[in-house]
């Protein structure tokens, strides 16, 4: 059976978005790996995974939407009003309109 484009998402770009923002929060923003899980809402194993790629190994080359992901994780950091699901959410919008689905499914992804 083909994916859909949202299973896409949930199966590929989720783990990306959170590979993306869990590197950024240790590597720009010094955080550990447990204070990277806590506010990603994960295990320090999942982060360990990410961090390793074993996790979120989708390969996407859009500058603009690394940008966002770095955006997402400062805005996470330093907002405690500001959650993983709406950063997630935002970044996944971006990646919808920017063609990403297109390129792999030739729709929107809101179709």
């Amino acid at each position: 059976m083909k994916q859909t484009p949202c299973e896409y998402i949930l199966w590929n770009g989720l783990p990306f978005i959170r590979r993306g923002i869990a590197e950024s929060m240790i590597n720009n923003f010094g955080l550990s790996q447990k204070e990277t899980a806590e506010k990603l809402g994960v295990t320090p194993a999942a982060v360990c995974q990410y961090v390793s790629k074993k996790r979120g190994t989708l390969e996407i080359s859009d500058e603009k939407i690394f940008e966002e992901i770095n955006l997402s994780a400062e805005r996470i950091i330093t907002n405690s009003n500001i959650s993983i699901v709406t950063e997630t959410c935002r970044i996944c919008k971006i990646m919808r309109t920017s063609g990403f689905l297109s390129s792999t499914f030739g729709c929107d992804g809101d179709e």
